[in-house]
């Protein structure tokens, strides 16, 4: 599963206003903080506004602020949101579910419901708190010598 840029930046986004602890913050600041495109981000924002996530605070000093705490956000109801699916392919998704004329004889089939419902059940228990609590990963960790042979993860 790839997610679309939108996604990226509409989690970039819940981040950089989660990790203030109170107050709000400006669109030209998330922009700036989140190196997203502030058009782009403006129409993110009014969907995620619209989804309950965030909340416009008007005025000279507003902006945006989490309207649902960090600890009630997950990863899984954002992705969906935005992607529609979580699985990789089709004939797997309950969402965008469409029949495959091999379904009564695929073999791999299954293996991609497996990774489908493995990916939903971590998504669905991470929320944007729980994520925060942890530290960034760096390319040491994404190139770890047992991946090195799996080209294309």
């Amino acid at each position: 599963m790839k997610i679309s840029k939108k996604t990226d930046y509409a989690l970039r986004a819940l981040f950089a206003i989660a990790e203030l602890k109170e107050g709000s913050i400006s669109i030209r600041e998330l922009s700036e903080n989140t190196d997203v495109p502030r058009r782009f981000l403006e129409n993110i924002m009014l969907e995620m506004n619209k989804a309950g996530w965030v909340r416009s605070i008007p005025g000279r000093y507003g902006g945006y602020a989490l309207a649902r705490g960090s600890h009630e956000i997950t990863l899984g109801e954002v992705i969906r949101y935005f992607e529609g699916m979580i699985a990789m392919i089709s004939c797997v998704s309950v969402s965008s579910y469409e029949p495959c004329s091999q379904e009564g004889k695929c073999y791999f089939r299954r293996v991609f419901l497996n990774i489908r419902n493995l990916t939903a059940q971590i998504l669905d228990r991470t929320t944007i708190a729980s994520c925060l609590s942890q530290e960034p990963i760096t390319k040491d960790d994404i190139f770890k010598e047992e991946f090195i042979g799996g080209l294309g993860i």
